[in-house]
């Protein structure tokens, strides 16, 4: 028994009429992976929502401005006098009545000291201990800054692999369609049960690949959601519409520029630097003296000598104690070198955290530059030119002038080509949230 190829039908299409359906689709499908992104949700999480909150919630962010607070406390504690001393005192009471009148030097006292550094110390303090306040606050800036790169990082990460899976069930329609395609050639005598074979393991490769990217969105999803203190289980929906706009950067030394005077750890080193020089005067400072002043009023009862005669007066005593360095050489001294020695480090600290913002800012330029140009390849020339040749494969296909390898690699090829397209735009826009976060600043307004 012969098949008449002409008169064999497939849920009511002939096989040529099934080739040039499938040739409509596989163009109408490859089309949509470059303008993925038309529709929008409500209840989706934009880039700029999730840096809200994560701003607002995040427990690390919060304990770092509680510790500026606490910072805030200080100046006015270290900056005022040491508490003042109030005592009392039985003095001279006669162990064997314990009379207040027997013996005239018997007197009960109450007294008050107060400590006096020596002027200008606790001014220091004082200073010393504001700038310390003031680095807190610009270390609170810095992780915010840290803070908005790792959420604008994770959640294009998030979107790229949403783009992934969109393209992937693309694909997997795709290769449906193929091995339909496949069957009926098959079926009719034209086609190879290999090719049939070979489309088949294709799409089970897709589908595990499917797994996989699930499992790393799940846990990209996780990672974003404890940046913004959310349950780590909760499901995030991005929106498909995002600004592809990636426009030209400064030149590289105005991102130095605006890093020097922006960047909050730079802003944070340079006062360590006025806070170790303020505890170096202070250390110089301690070679004066400190002072204590004292007052005592005794109360005495009884009666003076009749020689004296007359009751008995009371007492008023005063004190000033002064405190002599006399330890210079082996405190004093020592406390001024080690104070010398720490400026020093913070200084080479500078010079070094300057190099480091600076070699972040290149490094970020340059992965942006990079993505920025692969962006614009695969979109305007590589994709495209990807579909153009899977159409014609599957053109030359129909009339058994491309064999189904042939097809099928080029297929894979493109579905490479449209990850990488999608993964370009992902990397330079995290490539511009890094170089926002090492400059201190927005450097693109869009």
């Amino acid at each position: 028994m012969k098949f008449d190829n002409r008169n064999l039908r497939v849920n009511g299409f002939t096989p040529r009429r099934w080739a040039s359906s499938m040739l409509v689709v596989l163009v109408s499908l490859n089309a949509n992976i470059l303008q993925a992104g038309e529709q929008v949700d409500d209840l989706v999480l934009t880039e700029m929502q999730a840096v809200a909150i994560a701003v607002r919630d995040n427990p690390n962010l919060a304990q770092m401005k509680e510790r500026y607070k606490a910072f805030g406390e200080v100046p006015s504690q270290v900056g005022s006098l040491p508490d003042p001393t109030i005592s009392f005192n039985a003095m001279n009471f006669p162990t064997d009545t314990f009379a207040r009148d027997q013996e005239p030097m018997t007197q009960v006292q109450i007294g008050f000291s107060q400590e006096l550094p020596f002027p200008g110390k606790l001014g220091l303090k004082e200073e010393a201990a504001q700038f310390d306040a003031i680095g807190a606050g610009h270390l609170v800036d810095e992780v915010r800054l840290q803070l908005i790169k790792k959420v604008k990082s994770n959640w294009w990460q998030l979107y790229y692999l949403d783009r992934a899976l969109e393209t992937i069930e693309i694909n997997k329609s795709l290769l449906k369609q193929f091995i339909t395609i496949a069957k009926v050639k098959y079926e009719t005598g034209k086609g190879l049960q290999q090719d049939v074979l070979l489309s088949q393991l294709e799409l089970s490769k897709l589908l595990d690949q499917e797994i996989k990217v699930k499992a790393i969105r799940r846990n990209q999803a996780i990672r974003l959601n404890i940046l913004m203190d959310q349950p780590a289980k909760d499901t995030l929906l991005l929106p498909n519409q995002v600004s592809k706009k990636l426009l030209s950067l400064p030149m590289e030394q105005q991102l130095y520029e605006a890093a020097d005077l922006k960047r909050p750890v730079l802003k944070q080193v340079r006062v360590k630097i006025k806070s170790a020089k303020t505890r170096l005067d202070l250390a110089n400072r301690d070679y004066y003296p400190d002072f204590k002043l004292g007052m005592t009023y005794g109360d005495r009862t009884g009666d003076n000598t009749p020689f004296v005669g007359g009751s008995r007066s009371n007492f008023l005593s005063l004190m000033v104690g002064i405190k002599i360095p006399f330890y210079a050489d082996s405190k004093q001294s020592k406390a001024v070198n080690q104070k010398s020695y720490e400026l020093q480090k913070i200084r080479y600290e500078f010079t070094d955290q300057k190099s480091v913002v600076r070699g972040e800012i290149s490094s970020a330029v340059t992965d942006y530059m990079q993505a920025k140009e692969q962006f614009s390849l695969f979109g305007t020339g590589i994709v495209p030119q990807a579909q153009q040749t899977v159409s014609s494969m599957l053109a030359g296909y129909q009339v058994s002038e491309v064999d189904f390898l042939n097809l099928i690699r080029s297929q894979i090829t493109l579905f490479n080509y449209e990850l990488q397209y999608w993964k370009a735009l992902s990397d330079a826009k995290q490539a511009l949230a890094r170089l926002e976060a090492a400059t201190g600043e927005e450097v693109i307004n869009e």
